[in-house]
């Protein structure tokens, strides 16, 4: 189960990173660079976790670091109800705004308690399992 959540994170935040092309509105565009930027620190702790990056846990806690402010913008850049072509927003987001606000707030909680938590290898898999969660649990109700 816990692989299954790592791997859907993964790759509905890897896949983020090439929508971004042709992106003309400015909000979107921003908004997709914070959940870009979360994505990409969870790629740090994901290669470690595999094996395809030596281990080290000041990067790995450093990357929920930067996970926990990030998530702390996905509020503010979602404010502003904007549309694209490129964005894989749903209108659910703002037809349900606190429902949203409360699972972006999760990932945010839920990083910063996982903070200085990892000091071996061992312990990646329980933390991507829970953080991949808090963003299944949004991605599932309010992504395209």
């Amino acid at each position: 189960m816990k692989k299954t959540v790592f791997v859907v994170a993964l790759v509905a935040l890897g896949s983020a990173a090439l929508a971004h092309g042709g992106v003309r509105n400015e909000d979107v565009l921003a908004r997709m660079e914070v959940m870009k930027a979360i994505g990409d620190q969870m790629k740090i702790i994901g290669a470690m976790a595999k094996g395809e990056a030596a281990f080290d846990a000041v990067a790995a806690n450093d990357a929920l670091t930067k996970i926990a402010a990030q998530s702390a913008q996905i509020e503010p850049s979602f404010e502003t109800r904007a549309d694209d072509p490129k964005s894989e927003a749903l209108p659910a987001i703002w037809q349900d705004w606190e429902d949203f606000v409360q699972l972006a707030s999760a990932t945010e909680t839920t990083a910063e308690g996982l903070i200085g938590t990892v000091s071996a290898q061992v312990d990646l898999g329980p933390a991507l399992g829970k953080l991949g969660g808090t963003c299944k649990a949004c991605h599932s109700k309010y992504r395209k």
